[in-house]
């Protein structure tokens, strides 16, 4: 349960960054959530979403790209330190 918890926490820390990897535009993403822009700006500034917003901008911004960012978050949040990518990890497996 502790894991749960502490994924929200990084997800909500993180939230800003996740909307810029989504690719999406901050009117875009206001617009869907019923939210004036440049109220959106300032919450994205402050980090002061609630968690019903939380969840109205994932809902927008999920896609395969910002899981698996997120995903590499919660992986570097488990096990800090020194971490490869797949991609580097594939190439030392084809030696």
């Amino acid at each position: 349960m502790l894991e749960v918890i502490e994924n929200f926490l990084l997800l909500k820390k993180e939230i800003s960054t996740l909307i810029k990897k989504s690719g999406y535009r901050n009117d875009f993403i206001a617009a869907k959530i019923g939210m004036r822009n440049d109220y959106f700006a300032v919450k994205k500034q402050r980090g002061n979403w609630s968690d019903e917003e939380l969840l109205k901008i994932i809902k927008v911004i999920e896609n395969e790209e910002v899981s698996n960012f997120f995903d590499s978050l919660v992986i570097k949040n488990y096990f800090p330190g020194n971490t490869i990518s797949s991609e580097e990890f594939e190439k030392i497996m084809e030696w």
